[in-house]
């Protein structure tokens, strides 16, 4: 419990970021229904379209939701400009305040729809304008259902919020995704308790303005917005600009997984010894992290070489180590401007690994011995393999057919391999649980699979930045793949776990950092 509520101590900017991206949503679902729901209730056939398409964002889950708006601002960023941000907040608060709009919506139409007809009729025969109308009879007598969707809206959009992290806006969200990717549950249960925590505490706000607004009672309903209103402007101040004595801000990126947490670390370290100030934008989906480093939402990442050249080049084909990573130093630097500053010396690469007993048992070595068994066994990837043109290549090559194809996070990926729920899983060849949980790695005779050296990046904005190149180039070439295997063991295993941190100053020892 010590180390959750020490978790917790230090949440304070991602509970002020996740306050105001939730409180942003919020208000622009309020101001985009309330119309909406006045329209609806004058018109059936609006009433029908709008209750129609706000319950079809509903039954979208909110990560798809998010990832959505990602090719949507970009289609659109090349009409408008290149300052249309598509990553971070603005894509978050679209996303979400389009997922709090049902609630709101339904419940302010349903309103208007069992208002007492006597009532309506009187507010006629007095000779009311329609304004006049919907100001002071329909909106009083309908705000406290309204006040009960915007309730419900809060609290979904409070949750939803969480997987912003993917499309790299911070908030609560972060220590869960990270906590879930090294197993450290510690983390992820102070995200899950931030976040009920809020989700709680707003709900008890607008309930109080709610019972105020259906007992007219001013001194709720003033009392209830106020205290929210405080805690947006308090989160605002926590997250205001502010001079840094440490000079220039790096960003760095990492995507949702062990060694990508490890790397920003070490890279942050050796910046911060240089005198920049860093700061980490964790758990960036795959697909979306070169774009922010294009773009500048963040300033250095680290990818790999097969992932780069089947995401960004669109190639399916195989000329090689060398010849890959001379095509994308290339491309980068005449296409995106982003400087390639280097391998660091260890490849990452997919590969499909087995129980090293299971593989015994099936007489198993080789991916053409797998190519024969595979219509009686299962196997696992992480989220996106089965869509990447690597396991296609390599199904087609080798006529892979298996019985079942199961996704897993990376997390419990090995933990289906070891507890018998896959035969074969898509394995990463510098992970440490390869060796720890005695996984046999099946040797592509083919050379189906690329090669996925780590490459650092640079954002275009810095890729003149002597400063900052001459503190990155040490690590060049430093890591070979044991150590990296070591760093993100320690990170992963069980009992007597490290912090990203701890195994980031570890790899830099060994690698004479």
């Amino acid at each position: 419990m010590s180390e959750i509520a020490e978790i917790l101590s230090g949440l304070g900017g991602k509970l002020a970021a996740h306050v105001l991206l939730a409180a942003a949503a919020i208000a622009l679902g309020i101001t985009v229904a309330l119309p909406l729901a006045v329209w609806a209730s004058r018109n059936r056939a609006v009433r029908r379209i709008t209750l129609g398409f706000a319950s079809l964002v509903q039954t979208m889950p909110a990560l798809a939701l998010l990832a959505l708006f990602f090719p949507i601002l970009l289609s659109l960023r090349a009409i408008f400009g290149e300052g249309l941000p598509t990553l971070g907040f603005l894509p978050a608060l679209l996303a979400l305040a389009l997922y709090a709009l049902l609630p709101i919506l339904r419940n302010a139409v349903t309103a208007r729809e069992h208002m007492a007809g006597e009532v309506l009729e009187a507010a006629d025969g007095v000779g009311m304008t329609a304004w006049q109308k919907l100001r002071l009879v329909e909106a009083p007598l309908a705000a406290p259902y309204v006040m009960a969707g915007i309730r419900t809206a809060a609290v979904w959009t409070i949750g939803a919020a969480t997987l912003s992290t993917t499309i790299g806006q911070p908030s609560l969200g972060d220590p869960i995704f990270a906590g879930l990717q090294t197993q450290n549950w510690a983390l992820v249960l102070a995200g899950c308790i931030a976040a009920a925590a809020l989700a709680l505490l707003t709900d008890a706000l607008l309930g109080t303005v709610e019972r105020g607004l259906a007992q007219r009672k001013r001194a709720l309903v003033w009392g209830g917005l106020g205290v929210a209103l405080l805690g947006v402007l308090l989160s605002g101040w926590t997250l205001r600009p502010q001079e840094r004595a440490g000079g220039e801000t790096i960003v760095i990126g990492a995507k949702s997984f062990s060694e990508q947490y490890i790397l920003a670390r070490l890279i942050g370290a050796r910046l911060e010894k240089a005198g920049f100030t860093v700061k980490y934008r964790d758990g960036l989906g795959s697909a979306v992290v070169h774009e922010a480093l294009t773009t500048g939402a963040i300033d250095i990442s680290i990818d790999y070489t097969g992932t780069l050249w089947t995401n960004q080049l669109k190639r399916e084909d195989n000329p090689g180590r060398e010849a890959i990573y001379r095509t994308l130093v290339e491309w980068e630097r005449e296409t995106t401007g982003t400087r390639v500053l280097g391998r660091l010396g260890f490849e990452n690469a997919y590969a499909l690994a087995m129980r090293q007993d299971r593989a015994d048992a099936l007489g198993i070595r080789t991916m053409e011995d797998l190519a024969r068994a595979s219509p009686r066994l299962t196997i696992g990837g992480d989220v996106e393999f089965f869509r990447r043109p690597e396991w296609v290549a390599v199904r087609d090559a080798y006529g892979l057919d298996f019985g079942r194809e199961r996704n897993f996070t990376t997390t419990f990926m090995y933990d289906a391999l070891t507890g018998g729920e896959a035969d074969v899983i898509s394995a990463y060849t510098s992970d440490g649980r390869i060796a720890a949980d005695r996984l046999l790695v099946l040797e592509d005779t083919k050379q189906a699979f690329p090669s996925y050296d780590a490459l650092m990046l640079v954002a275009p904005g810095h890729a003149s930045n002597q400063r900052l190149i001459a503190a990155l180039e040490p690590l060049v070439g430093a890591i070979d793949v044991e150590a990296m295997r070591e760093a993100n063991f320690a990170v992963d295993r069980q009992g007597n776990k490290q912090s990203p941190e701890q195994a980031a100053a570890q790899l830099a020892r060994r690698a004479g950092l």
